[in-house]
């Protein structure tokens, strides 16, 4: 019996929605950490002639967006989960005003996804008398534990992936050839950028073909601007 339930535990744990929340924060920030160290280093060094200013600007928008990026995505995600605590609290009063028509509401929602009347009565009903608040956070609201908001989470996988991610356009300013840095810079963050949404694709197990043009795709366009406006200028920082 015991194996029974340990392959009924490990054949759930193979879905990759447990992994939305983190995975969608991680992604957002590491993306966010290669283009925007990478925009801000080929911006200002295709308007350089000496590395100390790429390197500075870059390293104050790895830190700046960092912490923007973490803090954000704290202030975000725990704004929804103000709306959801919210959501619960009326829920509770209309279960204590108006049980049943909550109980009717239940079932109704049943009823709509494919259940007979009587039976989607008589599930309505069981589920109410086990947990009437957990069926109706669940049915009515749709807020489960994989979807729940989790602010310090979301915030955490942010921040550091966007460190991660930035990081490495930032170390390829310390080694790479002034005169062409903003060339190598592109190439290099296009790199991470493939091996960016390959690993995203891989770990959310959706198409790693089409995560890669696509995350590619917004990644030239975003440093292929940043470059323009740096040439566009062309002022001269030494």
């Amino acid at each position: 019996m015991a194996d029974k339930n340990d392959s009924f535990d490990n054949y759930l744990d193979s879905h990759y929605i447990h992994r939305s929340n983190w995975l969608r924060a991680a992604v957002l920030g590491a993306n966010d950490g290669i283009l925007s160290t990478a925009s801000i280093a080929i911006g200002v060094a295709a308007a350089s002639s000496a590395r100390e200013p790429v390197i500075l600007a870059t390293l104050a928008g790895l830190v700046a967006g960092a912490l923007s990026m973490a803090a954000g995505e704290y202030v975000s995600v725990s704004s929804q989960t103000d709306v959801e605590k919210a959501d619960i609290e009326r829920e509770k009063e209309e279960l204590e005003e108006m049980p049943e028509l909550e109980l009717q509401r239940l079932a109704e929602i049943y009823e709509e996804r494919g259940l007979k009347k009587e039976t989607a009565l008589i599930v309505a009903k069981e589920l109410t008398a086990h947990d009437a608040l957990g069926a109706h956070i669940r049915d009515e609201l749709g807020i489960n534990d994989i979807s729940k908001a989790k602010p310090l989470q979301a915030s955490l996988a942010s921040g550091a992936a966007f460190t991660v991610g930035g990081l490495l356009p930032f170390m390829a300013t310390l080694i790479t050839p002034l005169d062409t840095m903003e060339y190598y810079l592109y190439a290099f963050a296009l790199l991470f950028l493939i091996i960016l949404g390959a690993v995203s694709a891989k770990t959310g197990g959706s198409s790693i073909g089409k995560a890669i043009i696509r995350i590619t795709f917004w990644g030239t366009a975003a440093m292929g601007l940043t470059a323009l406006v740096g040439y566009l200028f062309n002022v001269n920082v030494a």
